[in-house]
């Protein structure tokens, strides 16, 4: 079965094409500069495995067209149209609770929850109509970031307001990053020579816009740093993390009410941004402090900040998970970064963790083992492949779907 995984932005389009159970990747990409013209034309970068990228200039001026724009190239680069499609949702709402197949009904209740996630879920909702308009009889699949979270216990997910709030409104907790936190945690399993269903580890996403950590028992997530939306947690690159709420009441109040620049302020222009005052990266802060630039006073803060937090998150969820098996490093900065795992790690012998700082410097080819000798954590650092997990995901609910139920013999 040819999987067509698609990982919508808000004018891009990231894709592959992966032949499962096999778990081959035939051809990927992403469709760039969607949507109303820039100062260069729309594209597609495309390539096929062992193979230089191609660039296809192509008027898309929606999901809509660029999805048809990519199963053009694909017959022509691969001579393979998908079997199935597989969706990236980042939020369900708590709608399903498990990846789901597509179809008119689940796609409009999908659409009564885009005000749950505004920046992700939309555009990723209507290339799905899209795609179903396109093509009706192609299966379709919806894998949530937030499913992996359901299992967050309810003492972790409910937050301290009347019930009433939490039951009518679905005010709690559902935790992102799930399809990253669960894929690397069945390979730090693969990679420990353990059950997936006896894994303890605290996962961190450290990405270069958002980040967040899980902690994991028995293969399961039961806390994650994000919250009802992204913004909880940690310091990201323009996004605030944690928040005293009175201060959200303050900004409103300053504000006249006006609670989109409020949301606007917390999600774009905190965070690393904010603090620096120069990049929202994390690494331009920290190399900033690393030449002892003249004017590294604001990056240096930043810098401390957001590893402050990142340190009392991982003591935090060290202790939650118990006796941890492992700490796994991934995304951009978690697999590319080794200041922020020494920052994250060095003295926490108290924990079982020790890190090895050659290693830690010299991480190499994915995935590695950092720690030191002795530690009784292993320090892990694994690529995440988001899309793969959607593919996997999308390959289970479809197979399982096929199989004929077992009807029980009259004795």
């Amino acid at each position: 079965m040819n999987i067509l995984v698609l990982n919508c932005g808000s004018s891009s389009l990231k894709y592959r094409l992966i032949s499962m159970p096999a778990e081959t990747e035939l051809a990927g990409g992403e469709a760039q500069r969607i949507g109303p013209p820039t100062a260069k034309p729309s594209r597609i970068v495309h390539h096929v495995c062992g193979q230089a990228p191609q660039v296809h200039i192509a008027p898309m001026a929606n999901h809509a067209s660029a999805f048809e724009q990519v199963v053009r190239i694909l017959q022509q680069t691969v001579g393979r149209t998908p079997d199935a499609i597989g969706h990236r949702i980042v939020h369900d709402g708590g709608l399903f609770g498990a990846h789901s197949r597509l179809d008119d009904k689940t796609i409009a209740q999908l659409e009564t929850i885009n005000d749950m996630a505004p920046i992700h879920n939309p555009p990723a909702v209507n290339l799905t109509k899209a795609c179903r308009k396109l093509y009706p009889t192609l299966p379709q699949v919806a894998v949530f970031d937030t499913v992996f979270h359901a299992t967050i216990p309810e003492a972790a997910r409910t937050y301290a307001i009347p019930g009433w709030m939490s039951r009518d409104l679905g005010i709690r907790k559902y935790g992102f990053h799930g399809i990253s936190h669960q894929y690397v945690a069945t390979e730090a399993a693969r990679l420990l020579k353990r059950r997936m269903n006896t894994l303890n580890a605290v996962s961190c996403h450290l990405g270069s816009g958002g980040a967040s950590l899980c902690a994991i028992v028995n293969g399961k997530s039961v806390d994650n740093t994000m919250g009802y939306s992204p913004l909880q947690g940690l310091v990201m690159s323009t996004r605030c993390g944690d928040l005293d709420p009175a201060i959200a009441l303050r900004l409103m109040a300053l504000s006249e009410g006006d609670y989109k620049s409020v949301e606007q302020l917390l999600n774009e222009r905190s965070g690393v941004l904010g603090l620096s005052g120069q990049s929202a990266d994390i690494r331009d802060a920290l190399a900033a402090v690393s030449r002892g630039d003249a004017h590294s006073a604001r990056p240096e803060l930043a810098a401390q900040i957001y590893l402050w937090r990142l340190r009392k998150y991982l003591g935090a969820y060290l202790a939650t998970v118990g006796n941890a098996d492992a700490v796994i490093f991934t995304d951009t900065v978690g697999e590319t970064v080794p200041a922020v795992r020494w920052a994250m790690c060095a003295n926490m012998e108290d924990f079982g963790l020790a890190i090895d700082p050659a290693l830690n410097d010299h991480a190499g080819r994915l995935p590695t083992d950092i720690s030191a000798p002795g530690s009784r954590v292993r320090i892990l650092v694994i690529a995440t492949n988001e899309e793969l997990s959607i593919a996997r995901s999308a390959y289970s609910l479809l197979t399982s779907e096929s199989k004929p139920e077992k009807k029980g013999v009259a004795v």
